[in-house]
């Protein structure tokens, strides 16, 4: 069962409340951009119909008119000749063309008019087509996020996260174990020679500082 009976109802309908108000909007917006793309192609289907008929008119009107233009040649010839008999039957068939021409020509007019408002029809549809799978596009996107917001909640509930960061935190602890332990191992040994260069080099570094602080607070103090 199709969600629209005829091609106004699409025109005229308003896509956004009926999704709204749809309990499954998502699967509504796939039924209604199907009706509406089977209902494009009935509408251009038609056109096309109409276009060939216009062509078929075209071809009689010409045949017509040609036709009437030879008729009134040929009254015109009967004429000259003084056949005013034959004339008549010439203005006769002549008459005959040009009332088929009116014919055709008005049928032509009927063409015309149902080609301009499949035309319209057409154009209103496309924008009505569009409208809906821009809809589509945003519910489709809502649920992708909604899901993906529900995966993430479930993986912070489930237990999981809460076990990492346990075992982040037993790591640390390891880790400040060791290096308390390797620091503890150090206190109280002797110091290498090394180490005993090292520290002295230090202090030299530091008491060519403080000679440094003295002289510049000393040269501020006599400016």
């Amino acid at each position: 069962m199709g969600v629209f009976s005829r091609l106004s109802d699409i025109i005229n309908s308003n896509i956004n409340s009926m999704l709204d108000s749809a309990e499954n909007p998502e699967k509504i917006a796939r039924l209604i951009i199907q009706e509406m793309e089977d209902t494009l192609i009935e509408v251009r289907s038609s056109a096309a119909r109409h276009i060939a008929e216009k062509k078929e008119i075209q071809r009689k009107l010409e045949e017509f008119s040609a036709r009437a233009e030879d008729w009134q040649n040929k009254a015109e010839f009967a004429i000259a000749k003084g056949r005013d008999d034959l004339a008549k039957g010439a203005l006769v068939a002549r008459n005959k063309a040009q009332e088929m021409i009116e014919m055709l020509q008005k049928e032509i007019q009927v063409v015309d008019n149902s080609l301009a408002k499949s035309q319209e029809d057409l154009e209103q549809l496309q924008v009505k087509l569009k409208e809906a799978k821009a809809r589509q596009r945003q519910l489709e996107i809502r649920r992708q996020s909604a899901t993906d917001s529900i995966r993430v909640k479930k993986h912070l509930y489930d237990g999981r996260v809460d076990d990492a960061i346990a075992r982040y935190e037993s790591f640390e602890r390891k880790v400040d174990e060791l290096e308390a332990e390797a620091e503890s191992m150090a206190m109280g040994r002797p110091q290498t020679l090394t180490e005993q260069f090292a520290e002295l080099e230090s202090a030299d570094s530091l008491d060519l500082e403080l000679a440094e602080l003295k002289k510049k607070m000393t040269a501020d103090q006599q400016a």
